[in-house]
């Protein structure tokens, strides 16, 4: 693939400073000017490096997009890797940093979607993220504060780098959605563990090749069809939905109870069909109408069985005009594990005949593969 992996990253330089002097914690100002009157040292970037230090031979493969200074850029310069730099945090930093810069990571995100969000900390650190982040945004974190519940960091630093060392390698990664817990510091340090959960973020996890609904058979090609279909039912909602061609699309329409056109594409409002069979002028048209009532437009493709294209082989009508007006994050690609499988480890392709819109598209995508159940897949252009 050619397109660089493009990762949000940000340190809690404090992320853990109470645990070595016994204040069980590293929440708050106050803790962590405490935790350096008692001589603590920062060990956060100790930790960090060493998930870093896996992906130095990607250095090349990877751009970074982090906070100025101790919050991130530092780190990644001091290990060899081009950062570039979208927010400027205070001296030393505070928990509103972290608030900041991914508030400027979304909009960051809304010209350049990241591929994962990478971060360094505890479980404040992981409440400070999950207020703000982008739902699109697939987050892993690396352990190195003193609380660590929450069910979204790697178990160690190391497992953190090879998890992203599958990413840049375009191995098959599922998403999953992990709670975000804390404990009460103040409780805890009176000997009473207060757990609470604070929402939820989607992380990377290791894929299971096999579906566990499919073992062959059309029984079960049929099962797995049916948990893709209400996944996507679930996701277009009340929206206009334009559905592209293809058996696995043709699922939806089955669940909906709509006529389909197997190798045309149709739209969908308020899950009720509008139109069949659309010319690239005319799903134009419908786009508009939908942004125009300030209704979601969303756009449903699946992938050419052992081709792996979602754009330009069969469904020219969606056109690259089409494309930027639903805009990247409201396309919703659908495909069974083993169609993916059966690409032996070759990308998705985007084929628009915008080689600049290509290139914008390309990266990881989110693909549904069942009902809550998702992977992040390579998506590549010709070039």
């Amino acid at each position: 693939m050619s397109a660089k992996l493009t990762i949000g990253f940000i340190l809690n330089p404090f992320a853990g400073i109470g645990g070595s002097v016994a204040l069980k914690g590293s929440d708050g100002e106050d803790t962590v000017k405490q935790a350096l009157a008692k001589g603590a040292v920062p060990l956060a970037e100790k930790r960090v490096s060493q998930a870093l230090k896996l992906l130095q031979p990607y250095a090349k493969a990877i751009e970074f997009i982090c906070p100025a200074g101790a919050m991130g850029h530092d780190c990644l310069v001091a290990m060899g890797f081009d950062a570039n730099v979208i927010f400027q945090p205070q001296q030393p930093s505070v928990a509103s940093d972290t608030h900041g810069f991914i508030m400027a990571l979304n909009d960051y995100g809304q010209q350049q979607p990241i591929d994962l969000l990478l971060f360094a900390g505890g479980d404040g650190t992981a409440r400070d993220i999950c207020a703000y982040v982008s739902d699109s945004t697939p987050v892993l974190g690396i352990p190195a504060g003193c609380k660590i519940h929450s069910g979204v960091y790697a178990v160690t630093p190391i497992a953190a780098g090879r998890m992203v060392e599958h990413m840049v390698n375009g191995e098959l990664l599922s998403l999953v959605e992990a709670n975000v817990m804390d404990i009460d510091e103040s409780a805890f340090r009176d000997g009473v563990v207060r757990a609470k959960r604070y929402g939820e973020m989607t992380i990377p996890d290791d894929l299971r090749y096999v579906q566990s609904v499919k073992s062959g058979g059309k029984e079960s090609d049929e099962l797995v069809l049916a948990d893709i279909a209400a996944e996507v039912v679930d996701l277009i909602d009340d929206s206009r939905a334009i559905v592209g061609s293809g058996s696995t699309v043709a699922a939806v329409m089955e669940l909906l109870q709509l006529d389909n056109t197997l190798l045309g594409v149709d739209v969908v409002a308020e899950q009720e069909l509008v139109a069949a069979d659309q010319t690239a002028a005319e799903l134009i048209k419908h786009a508009q109408t939908a942004l125009g009532n300030d209704q979601l437009c969303k756009l449903v493709v699946t992938v050419i069985g052992g081709q792996g294209h979602i754009f330009g082989r069969g469904n020219q009508q969606l056109s690259p005009q089409l494309i930027r007006l639903i805009g990247i994050d409201n396309i919703i690609v659908v495909a069974t594990k083993s169609k993916l499988q059966s690409l032996q480890g070759r990308p998705l392709i985007a084929d628009t005949g915008d080689s600049e819109l290509d290139q914008q598209l390309s990266g990881y995508i989110r693909v549904v593969t069942g009902y809550r159940d998702y992977v992040m897949y390579p998506l590549s252009s010709p070039q």
